[in-house]
C-alpha cells in the first residue's frame, strides 16, 4: 500500500521526472495498481518540467510525495532530493519511462532482504521483451569503452537473451535500480557534480569500494524506454553526457586514460567542425560547444 504518513514504509520509490508526464503516469501507475508485499511511499521530483508535469501530479496522484524544483537541477541532485525527504529502509531508483510490475518488484525486494551483503540489485531492462538493454558492467575505461561499443554490447544483449543466471557486478543502471540505504549512508548519496549519465556508475563504484556486493538479476524483466526524458534534451543530452564522462575520468580513471577519452573527443569534434563549417549552416554551433566543454574541463572547472 502506499503510505503517506504513519509508520515507516519499508520502501521509497524516487522518480526525478523532466517533461516526461504521459510515460511518468504509466510508471505510478503500474507501482500503486500493484500487489506488493510491504508498505512504500512514492516520491517524484520534478525539475521544472514545462510540459503541465505538476498540474497533471497533483491531479492524478493526490497521495504521493512531490517536490517542484524552480529550475532543472539535473539527475543527481534531484534524485538527492528525494532520498533525503524518504524514510524507507531500501529505496527504488526509477527513471519515469520505467516500468516495473509489482511480481518483478517483489523478486528484488526478496533478493535484497535476504542477503545483508548486498548494496543494490537491478533487474534485466528491455526496450521490448525480445531485446535487453546493457544496463550492468565492469569500470569504464577507455579501452573497455570502446570495446564495449564495437563488441561487447552485441555479445552481451545475445549472451543475456540466452542466459537468466544471477551474477555479481561492478555497476548498475540508475534506470531501475533498489538500494540499501544503510550502503547510501556508509558511502553517501548521488555526486552532484554529474548533472547527467554516469552518476550511478560512480555510486556502485563506491559501495564496491567498500566492499559492498552489487547483483543483476536478469531473470526479473523491467520495461525501460531508453532515453524518453534526455531526448527532449536534444544537444544538451550529448553536452551532459560527454561532460560526465570526463568528470568520471578525472575522478575514477589514471591521468593516462583521461587524456585518451580527452583527445578522442578533441579529434572527433574538429572532425565534426569541419564537416559543419564546409556545410555552412547552423550546425556548425554543436561543434563550438564540445570544445568549449573540452576547454572547462583540461582547466578542471566541471
Amino acid at each position: 500500500m502506499v503510505n503517506k504518513g504513519g509508520s515507516k514504509p519499508e520502501l521509497s520509490v524516487v522518480v526525478v521526472n523532466y517533461n516526461d508526464r504521459q510515460n511518468l503516469g504509466q510508471s505510478l501507475a503500474a507501482l500503486i495498481q500493484g500487489r506488493l508485499d510491504f508498505a512504500y511511499e512514492i516520491i517524484v521530483v520534478d525539475n521544472n518540467s514545462s510540459d503541465g508535469s505538476r498540474a497533471y501530479l497533483e491531479k492524478s496522484f493526490p497521495r504521493i510525495k512531490l517536490i517542484f524544483n524552480r529550475e532543472n537541477r539535473g539527475f543527481a541532485r534531484a534524485c538527492n532530493q528525494g532520498i533525503r525527504a524518504s524514510r524507507g529502509h531500501y529505496l527504488l531508483i526509477l527513471n519515469p519511462d520505467a516500468i516495473i510490475e509489482a511480481p518483478a518488484l517483489n523478486l528484488l525486494m526478496r533478493e535484497i532482504r535476504s542477503n545483508p551483503s548486498v548494496a543494490a540489485v537491478g533487474p534485466g531492462l528491455f526496450r521490448d521483451y525480445s531485446r535487453y538493454q546493457v544496463s550492468f558492467g565492469g569500470k569504464p575505461t577507455f579501452g573497455r569503452e570502446l570495446l564495449q561499443k564495437c563488441l561487447l554490447n552485441y555479445w552481451l544483449r545475445l549472451r543475456l537473451k540466452l542466459s537468466s543466471t544471477r551474477r555479481e557486478v561492478s555497476w548498475l543502471s540508475g534506470a531501475c535500480l533498489l538500494v540499501r540505504r544503510q550502503a547510501l549512508e556508509e558511502v553517501g548519496l548521488f555526486d552532484e557534480k554529474f548533472f547527467l549519465y554516469f552518476e550511478d556508475i560512480d555510486l556502485c563504484l563506491r559501495m564496491k569500494a567498500k566492499g559492498w556486493k552489487l547483483i543483476y538479476l536478469p531473470q526479473v524483466k523491467v520495461y525501460h524506454q531508453e532515453g524518453a526524458s534526455t531526448v527532449k534534451l536534444g544537444l544538451g543530452r550529448r553536452f551532459a553526457y560527454r561532460q560526465s564522462q570526463l568528470y568520471f575520468y578525472r575522478k575514477h580513471n589514471s591521468k593516462f586514460s583521461y587524456y585518451l577519452l580527452y583527445f578522442y573527443l578533441l579529434i572527433n569534434f574538429s572532425a565534426l567542425f569541419l564537416e559543419e563549417k564546409l556545410k555552412k549552416d547552423k550546425k556548425r554551433v554543436k561543434a563550438a560547444v564540445f570544445f568549449k566543454l573540452l576547454r572547462k574541463s583540461q582547466h578542471g572547472q566541471n
